[in-house]
């Protein structure tokens, strides 16, 4: 049966997202990494379906590679299932039918899209009616990215990025995504970032304040200015992803010659996002790039977190 028949539940859809600004603090004890990014989620989505069960089970269909997407208890969608059944005291079970088109390991939250969904589904099929700061809390014990995918639109993230305050975003933002078959790990990301920060200590000043997102950014947000954000975007975790995949800065000048406004690395990447100034001028960016051989998707944000559709 197709997931589209899988329709007698409760279907949810979370979109992905872009960082378009990411700054990285210097690592902490716990060896993580005190950040400070601007969330846009994007019309690029995860469909979930939960449907009454006896235990807790898990498909995964897509669009996109799967790569490694595990469908036992590691899946973050069942771990968000689990968390909720211990929360509420619930012991039902469900099937959850996931439909990705959001990349996989492509630093787009496309897992943390799966885990909100989930949450969200669970509650509305087992009626449990948990507030939404509830499930925010919740959302922030399964990872960084998950709060954000249940509440969407544009929001600043401190802390590890689950510590949101909502940020007035005027008007749409039309970007070209270009994923790449290869997922990248974050923490492989991460490391290498702390070790190029090791390695130039005698020419990097010390990060000597909390990361911070900059307020031209959350200028030209406000003013839905897509010219001025181009020069505002920026990712700290671009240059370790570049030369991890060196293959990457290649696309971002074709995509920069293409006519986009600016690229930029997707959170840890590899999905390259690229900003155009409007609709029309992000098909041509789309077209330009298709001819050259890469799959480029038109998409837009800010849209709505988890919803049931």
């Amino acid at each position: 049966m197709s997931l589209a028949a899988s329709s007698d539940g409760v279907r949810v859809r979370a979109p992905g997202k872009i960082n378009v600004f990411l700054e990285v603090g210097d690592v902490q004890e716990d060896g993580y990494h005190e950040v400070a990014t601007a969330y846009q989620a994007v019309s690029l989505y995860e469909d979930v379906w939960a449907t009454p069960a006896d235990d807790v089970t898990l498909r995964v269909e897509g669009d996109v590679p799967l790569g490694d997407v595990p469908t036992d208890e590691r899946n973050l969608a069942v771990r968000a299932v689990r968390l909720l059944q211990r929360t509420t005291g619930v012991t039902d079970g469900v099937r959850l039918d996931i439909r990705k088109s959001v990349p996989v390991a492509g630093g787009m939250g496309g897992g943390s899209a799966d885990a909100a969904a989930a949450l969200v589904a669970c509650d509305a099929l087992w009626g449990t009616g948990l507030s939404t700061t509830e499930l925010l809390r919740l959302a922030a014990l399964l990872g960084a990215d998950v709060p954000f995918s249940l509440q969407g639109g544009t929001a600043v993230g401190t802390g590890r990025g689950d510590e949101l305050s909502p940020a007035l975003a005027r008007g749409r933002f039309d970007w070209v995504l270009v994923p790449h078959g290869e997922g990248m790990s974050t923490p492989v990301v991460y490391r290498a970032l702390d070790e190029h920060r090791e390695r130039h200590s005698g020419d990097i000043a010390p990060i000597s304040r909390r990361p911070a997102v900059d307020a031209d950014v959350l200028h030209a947000l406000r003013q839905g200015d897509a010219g001025m954000l181009a020069a505002a975007v920026r990712n700290d975790l671009q240059a370790p992803a570049l030369r991890l995949r060196p293959d990457l800065a290649g696309v971002l000048e074709t995509g920069e010659r293409a006519g986009a406004l600016a690229g930029i690395v997707s959170g840890s990447g590899p999905t390259l996002a690229f900003l155009a100034a409007d609709e029309a001028a992000a098909i041509d960016v789309q077209v330009s790039l298709s001819a050259a051989g890469l799959r480029a998707i038109h998409v837009h944000g800010p849209v709505p977190g988890a919803r049931v559709v």
